[in-house]
């Protein structure tokens, strides 16, 4: 998955790591949070709620809990407090 809002200009940063979202390979740096990575890669919906209306981070510090996410098929994981980790699995509703 292309980086589709990650700023470049001016930044340094660790190499850069491979994690799986939806079973796709991409690439994030350590020290990101699951919740920066998924922005960057351009996903808009972490999760669904029961009616089906699409969520996404709001506070990016682990109190509104519209960042939960699958990784590792552990599921409801606040995406904003954790950080990626090489070969990370996460999973987030499809875009269908």
């Amino acid at each position: 998955m292309p980086d589709r809002i990650r700023i470049d200009a001016d930044v340094t940063r660790p190499a850069p790591i491979c994690i799986y979202i939806n079973g796709a390979a991409t690439s994030c740096h350590p020290g990101e949070t699951v919740a920066t990575a998924l922005l960057a890669a351009g996903i808009v919906a972490f999760r669904r709620t029961a009616s089906g209306a699409p969520r996404a981070p709001v506070c990016n510090m682990g109190v509104c809990f519209d960042c939960l996410v699958t990784i590792d098929g552990r599921p409801a994981v606040r995406s904003c407090m954790t950080r990626v980790a090489e070969h990370m699995r996460i999973e987030v509703p499809r875009h269908d």
